[in-house]
């Protein structure tokens, strides 16, 4: 109980500060273009390094976390991750900041799938499961929510440098949190030599199409340079594919795990709940400091009740999930983060902070809170144990994907709908319009969540577990009565 106790910790806290870096930067990017000299064009590489290597790096991080083991990614990424934000905190050019941020994408990408992997394996079924997947999604959307609060103070009360130097004292406190609480892996058995060329095609492809679409906001979808990088991006993930299918290595991913409807389904949905999640921060911060115009400090104050909604729809999601299924949490939640940004999307120029952005922020956290633990939990339920890592990179992948082909859609729709206008009002136009795609997401993954996912009952303590897929083949294999009294006997 206590090792389930610091696993559970562990991965808590590598997940805050993996979420923390994808948001903490955001609110001082001014005052890092002005002391480094940065480009207009330029200062958004800041973001984009990390969103790069972090998600072009994911299927790979899955897969080294199931062949190398939990602990030793975690460690390798924790140790990588605190001396990038070292260097980035002691940048003195634009090339050393963005090249460090590349490097934390790299530590990122082998710890957010070990980090779930070692929770999934550690919590296969029950009331456990669902009390671990509670927290560790209030984690991860806290440390999205909080990064802009604590951006905003370290870059007003201290300096910049300080969103990068945050990141330090965390992941040492990680790195000891691991090394004492989590067991070192059983080594397993390797079906083969590693598949090198699986492994170039997945990262190369995912990292050009995150790069093709981060640049969307100096090339056009429809110019030459987007439409040819999608395409080059495109070819070498087709490729990918029939390198999975043919090959005689250790696969990276084994393309029947997409034969679960429960991974492709969760998949999908968190590739739609994180484009709207990525896209929604990026245009409440906007709308709060150039229509508002509240500063960078408050702008992360006002951002506490997104935060907290977020933790209280986790732990709703805790004691609802002992009684109803994920699938139902996803659907309600995803109804109820929809109808926040809805109402977010009639945000005014001459609107308040009480008004236009309190009460929508609530109602969507609440959502947020409720889906984001069961989402995961349902992607890894019936996943083998030595597969964990992998398909917690593809959730991953999913979710970064999403986050990034989001805020470059969106953001683009919102500037067209804007104009090039910067009065408040077409600003706040703009925005508003944004958010109200976002809610157009969040339907469309309830719609995912009614259609892909199956019906089933929720693990409560002393309850059969519901019939599963076969992860090879996609069919539904019951538990009979004898397998489930040997697995009663073996208890």
């Amino acid at each position: 109980m206590f090792r389930n106790s610091s696993v559970l910790a562990t991965a808590a806290v590598v997940q805050f500060l993996v979420s923390l870096d994808l948001s903490v930067v955001n609110v001082g990017l001014p005052q890092i273009g002005t002391a480094l000299g940065f480009s207009e064009v330029g200062l958004t590489w800041v973001i984009h390094a990390y969103a790069l290597t972090f998600g072009g790096l994911l299927l790979l991080g899955g897969k080294a976390a199931d062949r190398y083991g939990h602990k030793r990614m975690l460690l390798f990424g924790l140790g990588l991750f605190g001396v990038a934000s070292l260097l980035g905190g002691f940048a003195t050019d634009p090339g050393h900041l963005v090249a460090a941020r590349a490097a934390q994408g790299v530590g990122a990408a082998a710890l957010a799938p070990a980090a779930l992997a070692l929770l999934t394996s550690t919590f296969p079924t029950g009331k456990a499961r669902v009390r671990a997947f509670g927290v560790w999604s209030a984690m991860n959307a806290a440390g999205g929510a909080l990064g802009v609060l604590i951006g905003g103070l370290l870059t007003e009360y201290a300096s910049w440098r300080w969103v990068m130097f945050v990141n330090v004292p965390m992941a040492l406190f990680a790195l000891a949190m691991t090394w004492r609480g989590v067991a070192a892996d059983r080594p397993r058995e390797r079906a083969g030599r590693p598949d090198v060329l699986g492994g170039v095609l997945a990262t190369a492809g995912m990292s050009l199409l995150v790069f093709g679409v981060v640049r969307t906001d100096q090339y056009a979808w429809a110019s030459a340079v987007t439409v040819t990088t999608l395409a080059i991006a495109i070819a070498l993930l087709a490729a990918f594919v029939v390198v999975e299918q043919t090959t005689t290595r250790d696969p990276l991913v084994r393309l029947g795990l997409f034969a679960n409807r429960s991974v492709l389904g969760a998949i999908t949905y968190v590739l739609l709940v994180g484009a709207a999640m990525a896209s929604a921060f990026y245009f409440m911060s906007l709308y709060l400091q150039r229509v508002l115009g509240t500063g960078p400090a408050l702008t992360g104050i006002q951002f506490l009740p997104f935060a907290f909604g977020v933790i209280a729809g986790s732990v709703l999601a805790i004691k609802l999930g002992y009684r109803f299924a994920p699938r139902s949490l996803l659907i309600v939640g995803g109804l109820l983060a929809a109808t926040g940004f809805a109402w977010f999307g009639r945000a005014s120029a001459d609107g308040t902070f009480l008004t236009d952005v309190l009460g929508p922020s609530i109602l969507a956290s609440l959502g947020f809170g409720l889906c984001l633990g069961p989402v995961t939990s349902i992607a890894t339920v019936g996943v083998a144990p030595h597969e964990a890592g992998t398909a917690s990179g593809l959730l991953n992948s999913a979710r970064q994907l999403g986050a990034a082909l989001g805020l470059a859609a969106l953001g683009t729709a919102a500037h067209r709908h804007t104009g090039q206008t910067a009065a408040p009002g077409a600003l706040s136009d703009g925005y508003a319009f944004g958010l109200t795609l976002c809610a157009a997401l969040l339907a469309a993954a309830v719609l995912i969540a009614i259609t892909v996912l199956r019906r089933t009952r929720t693990l409560g303590p002393g309850t059969p577990e519901p019939a599963r897929q076969n992860v090879t083949t996609g069919l539904r294999q019951p538990h009979s009565a004898d397998a489930t009294s040997s697995r009663r006997s073996e208890r």
